[in-house]
């Protein structure tokens, strides 16, 4: 493991070259630090400068009017939390960006900087719901004199994966109470997948599968041959089985997908002949983002699995499957890139699963709140979006600090409080917690709200156990949980068998998804941001898991108990409970985006 020191010197003396490429000036050549590294963040090594004519589009977010600073998130809650008058009242994009709309004279003020640095007006959108100013194909050396910044390629050492990053990054003195970040800069961390290859077993139906098309025999496992976790016997056990959906041509369910990975229809018009009969003509739908790729003759294990079993459990329910760019030679950041462009979209998925996630250590606590932002307005507007919760357990490895202590860890942006964390439980008949099911506190994000109680007795229960090992005032994770091993998915025609909360998101999502096509059916609101019904009226419609444990840093993990827990939340989805809770609920149809 390499790393990489970096003093406040070599920072400020990239600020002086960045100064010295323009007249002085008292006004903009008053650079302060806005965020640096101590060293190059683990396991990313630097490849030296890019190559000449490299251009970055630059993503400046900007803070809302101070007295407005906490509007976006109170009309979060006020929407989403049945027992407000606003409950299901979603906004329109229109209302959004009123409600995050910088102070007066900030764009005029931005503006005569970009000038400063000669960046032409032309090359300035908003974007980002009226958050962000984006700068488009602004040179490196613009942007190193713009950012006082020193841009150069680094390579991630285990994946390969290279960006375009910097170490430190500054903005003159008149600016930092107005820009909350800028973007990409010191986020290092890239999204990962979260599954596991389960350990090969001898015997039983494990051979794979042929295509059905070549005239050979096909194996086609029952809900529990050889602990196969198939769509079949998930609706039983969730109770989607007896639901048809009613509203799918107003409905939809969003897959999100990063790391130039895609599916195969191929693949899936096989999963389904095998898994879900009667839904052999589903089809996905392809929405490439920031010139995200396509190839279907060279699907991903990933993409895969959450198309395969959104479209076998939600049928037929039109599912989207986002392919999301980076740029070349990743010089844009995956979820800012899509993020910018679902919430221009005029008919958003009101149901969104990711599967990728990334390490919160090495998130820049700036950008944490601004993609945080970015999810919250996604509530505002009326989607539920549904994220994995991590395979490590409380953590991977022996999890020691630089002090020696050791602290868990979680995943990002799981753990941002409002979007909904989605851990794994296995078996059933009871249902247990999986041992690699993602879970503990954030080290980033306080506690909402919604978690105090749950939370609370959690925390009374555990005691002194792990004390100062993990942050007892921050945000929980997960909410939910669903089977998360030995999915069976079809890839390049043959069966591969995964496990891994990258399983159980797509499943929850797909519940999710079927109770918002009864309440489109019906003309209502559809549920939107996920936590506070959940932690609320919505928890009697769950099954709460009371075994298993998620063992991670050389400790035991924490333990799954009655009530909520950091190993499977609240529990599992039953979706004729939580149906009965809906038509309980007071929502009427409310304004989305």
């Amino acid at each position: 493991m390499r790393y990489y020191l970096i003093s406040a010197l070599s920072i400020l003396a990239a600020i002086l070259r960045g100064s010295l490429a323009k007249p002085f000036s008292p006004r903009w050549d008053d650079m302060r630090i806005k965020h640096s590294w101590y060293a190059v963040p683990e396991n990313w090594e630097s490849l030296g400068n890019p190559l000449s004519g490299t251009t970055i589009d630059l993503y400046v977010a900007l803070k809302p009017e101070a007295h407005r600073e906490n509007a976006l998130i109170d009309t979060l809650y006020q929407v989403s939390n049945p027992n407000h008058p606003r409950y299901g009242t979603y906004l329109s994009k229109e209302q959004v960006a009123d409600l995050v709309s910088p102070p007066p004279g900030t764009f005029e003020l931005v503006n005569s900087w970009l000038q400063y640095h000669g960046v032409p007006s032309s090359s300035v959108s908003m974007t980002h719901g009226g958050t962000t100013l984006t700068l488009s194909s602004v040179s490196i050396i613009q942007a190193n004199a713009l950012l006082g910044a020193s841009y150069q390629l680094y390579r991630h050492v285990e994946t390969n994966e290279t960006v375009v990053r910097t170490v430190g990054y500054a903005l003159p003195a008149a600016l930092h109470g107005l820009v909350q970040t800028v973007v990409p800069t010191t986020c290092f961390s890239t999204p990962h997948t979260q599954w596991q290859s389960p350990r090969k077993r001898s015997g039983g139906a494990t051979a794979g599968l042929k295509r059905p098309v070549s005239g050979e025999p096909v194996t086609v496992l029952s809900s529990r041959n050889d602990d196969a976790t198939t769509p079949s016997f998930l609706r039983f056990l969730y109770k989607t089985t007896e639901y048809r959906p009613a509203a799918a041509d107003r409905n939809a369910l969003g897959i999100v997908g990063f790391l130039n990975e895609y599916p195969s229809p191929e693949d899936l018009a096989m999963f389904m002949s095998v898994y879900r009969s009667d839904g052999t003509n589903g089809a996905i739908t392809i929405v490439r983002v920031n010139g995200g790729g396509y190839d279907p003759t060279n699907p991903a294990r990933e993409p895969n699995l959450d198309t395969q079993y959104a479209m076998a459990m939600a049928y037929p329910t039109p599912v989207i499957f986002y392919s999301t760019g980076r740029g070349p030679a990743g010089t844009t950041d995956w979820l800012v890139s899509w993020l910018g462009y679902i919430l221009t979209e005029s008919n958003i998925p009101r149901t969104i699963s990711i599967s990728y996630v990334m390490d919160e250590r090495n998130i820049p606590e700036p950008y944490a709140a601004y993609i945080c932002t970015q999810f919250s307005m996604l509530g505002v507007l009326g989607v539920s979006v549904l994220i994995a919760s991590g395979d490590d357990g409380v953590g991977k490895g022996e999890c020691v600090t630089n002090d020696g202590s050791v602290r868990f860890y979680s995943y990002f942006p799981t753990s941002c409080p409002y979007v909904t964390a989605v851990g794994g439980t296995t078996n059933h008949n009871p249902e247990i917690a999986a041992s690699f099911s993602g879970g503990g506190f954030s080290n980033v994000f306080k506690r909402p709200d919604y978690q105090e109680q749950a939370v609370a007795e959690f925390l009374q229960h555990l005691g002194n156990q792990y004390q100062g090992q993990y942050n007892a005032t921050s945000r929980g994770i997960p909410d939910i949980s669903a089977q998360a091993r030995r999915f069976p998915i079809i890839l390049k025609g043959e069966r591969k068998v995964v496990s891994g909360t990258s399983a159980s998101t797509p499943t929850v999502a797909s519940v999710i998804s079927l109770l918002n096509d009864y309440l489109i059916s019906q003309g209502k609101a559809t549920l939107g941001f996920l936590n506070p019904w959940l932690y609320g009226t919505g928890m009697s419609g769950l099954t709460d898991i009371t075994s298993g444990s998620n063992p991670g840093c050389n400790t035991n993990g924490f333990s799954a108990i009655e009530g909520w827990d950091p190993v499977t939340g609240l529990g599992t989805p039953d979706f004729q409970r939580l149906l009965r809770v809906v038509l309980a609920d007071p929502a009427e149809p409310g304004g989305a985006g």
